[in-house]
């Protein structure tokens, strides 16, 4: 599995990584730990989970999975968000991801966290709060690179101008919502992660599964899968997207591939992307996102997808 560095300040990742955040909904520890070892198999060095997926148990299962083999990989997680139903103090904001850091070190059985984002922007808190507390983590030694996630593009270039301003450690990586289908990222929030030298992480590189090619228009979703199991992920399930799943499905094959295949290295091929967080419910799946990371898409390749799914 080829390796990437995270922007210019992270370690170095694998082009896919695991995302975990099925681990203790969708999956329990034993079915956890067998797509962790297939992950290990695969080449695969960066997780990616948070603290509130699974309500903790993600992380817990992720830590008791990696066992011995936890500094041979990245771990990345994230901070829970604070309440919006209680109107926000200075300080408020800090204390709630100091202590998230905290919880999250109990849970994956380690003194430090490789990655550690803001899982979502604070929409009253200002920015400079998230950065002084994520600055004091890393002093610490309890989070080697600091992040954000969710990141408007102003809010990265407000964060870019705070941390010089104050000299605190810069943040390292943006984790954001970016797909074949949903492209918008691609107008403000990359560039400007670009100009920040973060590294960029997409997330839902599959569209929650639409991408594989495995749902079809007026048929009832298949029992168990994701659209079934979580209605409010069905939504991506429109008729423009299915026709535009049809079109790259199209695409995919004339090359010899699947869309999902496609889905996975059409992201890996964007300039700055670090790694694609792809989700896995079984070692199956985790041995062919792992794969997909093979294929190196050309210039016609690229141009092609274009054409199938533009901007």
């Amino acid at each position: 599995m080829q390796q990437r560095p995270l922007g210019v300040r992270g370690p170095a990742v694998s082009v896919v990584g695991l995302g975990c955040n099925n681990f203790g909904m969708a999956l329990d520890e034993p079915e956890a730990r067998a797509v962790v070892a297939a992950a290990l198999d695969a080449g695969i060095t960066h997780f990616d989970t948070a603290e509130g997926y699974g309500g903790g148990r993600s992380e817990v299962m992720l830590g008791s999975a990696l066992g011995a083999h936890r500094d041979e990989v990245v771990i990345a997680t994230k901070a829970l968000r604070r309440s919006e139903a209680v109107a926000w103090r200075p300080g408020d904001l800090a204390r709630r991801i100091e202590e998230g850091c905290t919880t999250s070190l109990r849970r994956l059985r380690t003194d430090h966290i490789d990655v550690y984002y803001e899982h979502h922007r604070d929409p009253d808190a200002p920015v400079e709060e998230a950065l002084g507390a994520l600055d004091h983590l890393v002093q610490e030694g309890k989070v080697r690179v600091a992040a954000c996630s969710n990141y408007a593009a102003d809010d990265i270039r407000h964060a870019a101008a705070a941390w010089e301003a104050a000299g605190w450690a810069p943040l390292g990586a943006v984790q954001l919502h970016w797909n074949l289908l949903v492209r918008q990222a691609e107008d403000d929030v990359v560039p400007a992660a670009h100009a920040a030298s973060l590294g960029i992480v997409p997330y839902y590189p599959l569209a929650s599964g639409l991408l594989t090619g495995k749902y079809r228009p007026g048929s009832p979703f298949p029992a168990g899968s994701r659209f079934d199991r979580l209605p409010r992920f069905s939504t991506v399930a429109t008729a423009d997207n299915f026709a535009a799943v049809n079109r790259l499905s199209a695409v995919a094959d004339t090359m010899g591939h699947s869309v999902g295949e496609l889905a996975i290295a059409w992201l890996a091929a964007q300039p700055g992307v670090a790694s694609v967080i792809v989700g896995a419910t079984t070692p199956e799946q985790v041995r062919a996102n792992a794969h997909a990371a093979e294929w190196v898409l050309d210039a016609d390749e690229l141009a092609a997808v274009d054409d199938a799914a533009p901007r």
